[in-house]
């Protein structure tokens, strides 16, 4: 308003419809000749034109200035115009680039125009103006527009970049070329031509700094408000331009070892309400880029537009140049880029927390200022490191804030105030600390976040970031800050060539008091820490873990080869048996019985006979070939001995193979029928864990240790066996065999985030934190989208105390569950759209592609006991409880129990319950009692474990811990009535397959054998075992029913013949049969395994001395 004013109340001159001068939006007053002759001096050649064009400054008639008037004096007078704070005032040092020895020119050439009808129908003259940094460098001619909307200028121009003038590198990286199209019409020839404004449109110089020398493009045209072409809203008219210089502005080297820095400066939030949208105001950010030869790069954002209430700033919209008000607002958007925004929880800075989000959403739709706008700056290599030492060395950055009163045009004192001014405290005066730790974490390059704004206090600023200055405040005459005044009232005095004295603003303190923050984003080219590439990270997973040898191959041909082994072998054998009856006939023998010396006579003539005949060394080369093939495809052997003794070993074992196979392949030729094989195990690899498991929770450990041994040996391949069994020896505190176990199922498989994420783990409990590092970031590289990776990452940061690569960790987990709770709801949505019964979300832990999670165990329905189905008749109908809110840490302590990472359960469990707004939840009392019974820690468990019944009484897991703790307790009667009531829930526990087995064992102990054979015969159907059918077994036996007693106990024997418990049942009911030659038997078995149950080793030999059999010494 006031800048319109002021343009209505000059004169103006003829044929310029009030338009002033610089298209750029530049409000210059009319300056003295002499002044905008120095800043001729200064620019140079800028204007590209002669030096008698290019003589004055200003669009008025000026005094001393020798252009005559008229249209030629117009013509040269608005050749150049003086950028605001080019006069009196010298430009930031481009201290970030490097020095060129002589200027270098750029030239700019305006080819042609297209679609110049779009903007306007009837247009017919046109010229187009090209300004750069506030300069006009000149015009092109008029030219006529062709009926196809086309326009020929062939206009060229040029400017020198140099890092003393005007135009640096660092003006070259920020601001873009600008150009205006202006229509020239006239209506008679009385009258002059009236030049009017159209449109504008701006270059990006950037390209130049890039290892270009030329570029072409073809620049948008924008409609200039004011204009008829603000009817045409579909207009695509565009200019022609080609910029190029005579050298490489930078080397290929120099630009790829710099970086290229983008700071966008959107709003500030919640501003004092003494803001008032008052023209008079100019609302500046301002922050400094630190760059070689301790010099500072200053950056500065001016024109913030106040904002009162109303609707929050949408989404996803441009970001602006830094160029301050021009003619078309539209062409101050950077093409192809734009403020997106995202989740307030994905920030780098403050209020990001959940508890913020309110007052976030709050401040965004209330009274804010605003400039979305962009500035880059390149820094050199030079100035790179200075970056990354200052950003370790101070860790905040201050942004410093203000508000600036726009100076008056008035005369006299006007000049005496504003130097006043500057001695006096800056009004609004307040300063944010950004966090640039972020910049220095492997693979990072922009930081986007919200930053509280507090009062500017010189004894804080240093203590938060080593700063001893304000930019506002002692280096004001480096900002080129022209009309705005710094000071807020010009009648205070205060002394000279003294620092101001600091003192509490009462103008400052609303920024606190107000809550006031700047959203702002800080971006590279290149991280200025690069992040490991994936295939160095392979490689040093590699070279961690020793070269082991690899697997025998499974060969499907060794079968096969020990097929035609037998056929050669009874072809064999039928040949010398024909021989046989060729010598002694086919002649029945007396009796059936051969005396020794005519047997050995005949074996004599016969062996006599083959080795005179040659049959015998046929016969030996009919089976060579097959032994061979055996030793090939059976033993793997294809090189030769090292030693003699390795010889002699390999030649022991193939004879007693060969021999077996013989005896094997005879059998069948003499008896007519085949030889059963080898009956397969009873046994499968997931009844082996389930074994080991039992063992363990016995506390068994070396039967534990042979029961997953066996899991491996039955498949040396499986990469869930030798996890397995490295968690086993994890929890038993002997980590190194777990690395090894972790490290061969990297072997297996390099490409397993399980495997990877565990030797990690095992590797901090070794304190090999190097070597933990390059396997977490191998598994969060290998698979983005792993919540857990990125969790156990951000967990071992924190133990580093990395916290800024803690918190981006987290928040990359957080940001990949919000993604996955997001699709399951989509889902569960469309599955409830089509009629469909929809499935609960799973708050499982991911699974992994070979990953091998146990399902969880079927409903058991029907309870005989009159007790639990009154209890179940007896539970008042409650309604279903809604599951707590999943979060990251709770998915990663349920993958890490499943493997005894106690120490990253503990960890993962103290950030549950900081993040928990309502307190901790049953999950987390459970996953906290399960560790401390592990410890064997029995008093705070029970504590967790009283707060989880609290929290959720009908959990079934709740009283399936609480009955195990008792019975580690040996509270056998609580422990009893924890686990009735476990099972009588409709829903399962987790680990239902113990609570059968210890349920069982007490009503075995209190000889309820009634309840004890349902009980277990229910562990047989949900997971059968050696123990579950051992514990049918005692009970029938008990109950007098041998029969099933026997056959209980024999599935028994069948799934594990190594139970000493198992075959000293067998005895007891041989010895009740009557079988004395059994009975001896499975007592040997007995005694031999080792029973260490002294009171069922005595009932056997009190049945032995009774039935007066079973034991061989009586």
């Amino acid at each position: 308003m006031a800048a319109a004013a002021a343009s209505r109340a000059r004169p103006q001159r003829a044929g310029w419809a009030g338009v002033p001068r610089g298209f750029g939006g530049l409000r210059e007053p009319p300056r003295r000749c002499g002044d905008g002759m120095r800043a001729l001096r200064r620019v140079g050649g800028a204007a590209g034109s002669s030096p008698g064009v290019a003589r004055c400054l200003g669009g008025l008639p000026v005094r001393g200035c020798g252009i005559p008037p008229g249209r030629e004096g117009l013509q040269s007078c608005r050749a150049v115009e003086v950028p605001a704070g080019l006069t009196g005032r010298k430009e930031p040092a481009a201290a970030a680039l490097p020095t060129m020895s002589q200027p270098i020119p750029v030239q700019i050439t305006v080819l042609n125009a297209q679609d110049l009808k779009t903007l306007k129908s009837n247009l017919l003259s046109t010229l187009v103006r090209v300004e750069y940094n506030g300069a006009v460098l000149g015009e092109s001619p008029k030219t006529h527009v062709l009926p196809d909307g086309t326009a020929e200028y062939d206009f060229s121009t040029s400017f020198e970049c140099s890092p003393d003038g005007p135009n640096s590198l660092d003006i070259l990286v920020q601001k873009p070329l600008l150009l205006t199209l202006l229509e020239v019409s006239g209506k008679d020839k009385k009258k002059p031509e009236k030049i009017t404004p159209l449109a504008q449109a701006v270059v990006d110089l950037l390209p130049l700094l890039q290892g270009v020398r030329s570029l072409k493009v073809l620049a948008p045209l924008y409609a200039v408000p004011a204009s008829p072409s603000r009817l045409y809203p579909e207009a695509t008219a565009g200019l022609e331009v080609t910029v190029s210089s005579k050298e490489l502005l930078l080397s290929a080297t120099q630009f790829s070892s710099g970086n290229l820095m983008s700071i966008t400066l959107e709003a500030a939030y919640s501003v004092p309400e003494a803001f008032t949208p008052d023209a008079q105001q100019n609302y500046m950010v301002c922050l400094q880029i630190p760059a070689a030869d301790e010099k500072e790069l200053l950056l500065l954002f001016k024109n913030g537009i106040l904002k009162a209430d109303g609707e929050k700033e949408p989404l996803p919209r441009p970001k602006n140049w830094p160029l301050g008000p021009i003619l078309a607002p539209d062409a101050l958007n950077i093409p192809e880029s734009f403020i997106v925004g995202g989740p307030y929880e994905d920030e780098d800075g403050e209020l990001n927390k959940s508890e913020d989000r309110e007052f976030r959403i709050q401040a965004e739709s209330t009274r804010r200022v605003v400039w979305d706008t962009e500035i880059r700056c390149f820094l050199d290599a030079a100035a790179v490191a200075v970056l990354q030492m200052r950003i370790a060395e101070r860790r905040h950055w201050p942004v410093e804030l203000c508000r600036m009163s726009i100076a008056s045009g008035g005369k006299g004192k006007a000049s005496k105030l504003d130097k006043r001014d500057e001695d006096k405290q800056i009004a609004f005066h307040g300063v944010a600390y950004v966090n640039m730790m972020h910049l220095l974490c492997p693979g990072v390059k922009q930081i986007r976040g919200a930053f509280r704004v507090f009062n500017y206090q010189d004894s804080e600023v240093f203590q938060k970031t080593k700063v001893q200055y304000s930019i506002f405040r002692d280096r004001r005459s480096q900002l080129s800050l022209g009309k705005e005044r710094l000071g807020t009232s010009p009648g205070s005095k205060a002394a000279p060539n003294k620092a101001p004295k600091e003192e509490k603003d009462c103008n400052a303190t609303q920024y606190s008091e107000a809550g006031t923050f700047l959203v702002m984003e800080i971006k590279l080219d290149k991280p200025l820490v690069p992040k490991r590439l994936r295939e160095e990270l392979v490689q040093r997973v590699k070279e961690l873990i020793p070269p082991r040898p690899a697997l025998p191959p499974q060969v499907e041909g060794a079968k096969k080869v020990v097929e035609d082994y037998h056929k050669r072998v009874t072809s064999v054998a039928v040949a010398i048996l024909r021989e046989y009856h060729e010598l002694f006939g086919k002649q029945l023998l007396d009796r059936g019985v051969m005396d020794h010396e005519t047997m050995e006579e005949q074996k004599r003539q016969l062996n006599y006979e083959l080795n005179t005949s040659g049959k015998y060394f046929a016969f030996k080369e009919q089976l060579k070939y097959s032994v061979v093939r055996i030793v090939r495809e059976k033993y793997l052997k294809t090189t030769a001995f090292e030693t003699k003794e390795e010889l002699q070993a390999f030649l022991s074992e193939l004879y007693v193979y060969l021999v077996d196979h013989m005896h094997m392949a005879l059998n069948k030729l003499l008896s007519g029928e085949d030889v059963s094989p080898a009956p397969p195990p009873h046994t499968t690899k997931k009844q082996l864990l389930l074994f080991a498991h039992e063992a363990e929770a016995n506390r068994d450990l070396k039967l534990a240790s042979l029961f997953h041994k066996q899991r491996i040996a039955r498949d040396q391949r499986s990469i869930q066996a030798w996890l397995d069994y490295g968690a086993f020896c994890l929890l038993y505190e002997d980590a190194t065999k777990a690395l090894e176990c972790f490290q061969q199922a990297v072997c297996l498989d390099p490409q397993c985030i399980q495997s990877l994420l565990l030797c990690g783990i095992v590797s901090v409990k070794l304190r090999n934190y190097e070597d933990a590092e390059i396997f977490f970031e191998d598994a969060c590289c290998l698979e983005p989208s792993s919540i857990i990776a990125w969790t156990i990452a951000g967990l071992f940061y924190e133990l580093q105390n990395n916290y800024i690569q803690a918190e981006r960790s987290f928040r990359e987990a957080k940001k990949l569950l919000r993604a996955q709770l997001e699709e399951e709801r989509r889902m569960l949505e469309a599955a409830e759209g089509d009629g469909k019964k929809p499935s609960s979300p799973s708050r499982d832990p991911e699974k992994f592609p070979d990953g091998s999670a146990d399902k969880p165990p079927e409903v058991v329905e029907g309870v005989t006991s009159k007790e639990e189905a009154t209890a179940v008749q007896e539970a008042p109908e409650a309604p279903e409880p809604q599951p707590p809110p999943c979060t990251i840490f709770m998915k990663t302590v349920e993958f890490l129990k499943k493997f005894n990472a106690i120490r990253f359960v503990h960890k993962a469990l103290a950030h549950e319950l900081l993040s928990l707004q309502g307190g901790p939840t049953c999950a987390y009392y459970l996953a906290m009692a399960w560790t401390y019974r592990l410890r064997e820690d029995f008093p705070r468990c029970e504590e967790c474990l009283r707060e989880a019944v609290r929290i959720d009484p009908l959990n079934p897991n709740v009283w399936a811990q609480k009955g195990h703790l008792c019975y580690l307790q040996r509270d056998f009667d609580q422990a009893k009535d924890c686990y009735e009531r476990v099972i009588s829930f409709v829903e399962d526990a987790e680990d239902l397959h113990f609570v059968y087995l210890r349920l069982g064992s007490i009503y075995l102990d209190e000889k309820e054998y009634g309840r004890a054979k349902h009980i277990f015969l229910l562990a047989c159907d949900n997971s059968a075992s050696c123990l579950t059918w051992l514990g049918v077994g005692i009970a029938c036996y008990r109950l007098e029913e041998m029969l099933e007693a026997e056959d209980a106990l024999s599935e028994a024997n069948a799934l594990n013949n190594t139970n000493a418990e198992v075959w000293g049942y067998l005895a007891l009911i041989c010895l009740q049969g009557g079988r004395q030659l059994e009975a001896e038997q499975c007592y040997k078995y007995t005694v031999k395994l080792g029973l260490r149950n002294d009171a069922l080793l005595q009932e056997i030999r009190d049945a032995q001395h009774r039935f007066g059999f079973g034991d061989p010494s009586l």
